[in-house]
């Protein structure tokens, strides 16, 4: 079955991001995810900064991450995500692939709401992704 995909973004690996070895450096790779979640909250309307303002700010709770291959030094790639809703938990199923398709991580983040810091339900993040949202 194919996933469900309902945002992508391109990347481009630059310098700073490879090791002595000349490839991407493991954690990096959490930075690309979180760069995806961040444009696509952005696209559905979801600012950081106007979120953290009103007084709600969704966290990162777990990541469950698989390397499959290493990209290196101006390698491009694509994330891509689609999202799913678990109780008050909103759980984003992120991989990367090379430009011919060829899978480079799989992930799953699992975000919480906390509203005026407490854990919440996350209803306003929930209106803001209903299109979007499958229920597991």
């Amino acid at each position: 079955m194919e996933a469900p995909y309902i945002y992508e973004l391109p990347i481009k690996v630059r310098d700073y991001e490879v090791d002595a070895e000349g490839i991407v450096n493991n954690a990096n790779y959490l930075h690309y995810l979180e760069h995806t979640r961040h444009e696509f909250c952005e696209q559905v309307g979801l600012s950081f900064a106007e979120m953290h303002r009103a007084g709600y700010d969704p966290v990162v709770t777990h990541i469950d991450i698989r390397y499959v291959r290493s990209l290196g030094l101006g390698d491009r790639m694509v994330s891509r995500l689609w999202l799913s809703r678990r109780g008050p938990v909103f759980i984003f199923h992120q991989d990367i692939f090379t430009p011919d398709e060829q899978p480079v991580v799989r992930a799953v983040v699992e975000i919480a709401s906390f509203e005026n810091g407490r854990l919440s339900r996350g209803e306003r993040l929930a209106e803001a992704f209903a299109e979007f949202l499958e229920n597991d």
